[in-house]
């Protein structure tokens, strides 16, 4: 019987075939954290779900929001154009 190594994300245990995987969706999980966090704390009365689905939206799409920032806005259509759906994280603690 062969043995198959898998890591696992703290956040949410979902399995990846590498390290490097599963360090770079923890990271986007992460973020996508601190975006929901900073949307709760300055959009008044938004919702937690909503906060944390548009945290995950941004995190995601982190480097088409940098190539906007940097004056290409346009980059920002391509947001939705490869993976238009969005999954909530595991709850926290």
């Amino acid at each position: 019987m062969a043995v198959i190594a898998k890591w696992m994300c703290d956040r949410d245990n979902t399995m990846f075939d590498t390290k490097k995987e599963a360090d770079a969706y923890d990271k986007m999980l992460e973020l996508a954290g601190q975006f929901t966090s900073l949307l709760e704390s300055q959009v008044s009365g938004i919702d937690e779900n909503m906060a944390e689905e548009f945290g995950i939206l941004l995190a995601k799409n982190k480097d088409l929001l940098m190539r906007a920032c940097k004056g290409n806005p346009e980059a920002l259509q391509e947001i939705g154009s490869e993976d238009s759906n969005v999954t909530s994280i595991a709850a926290e603690g």
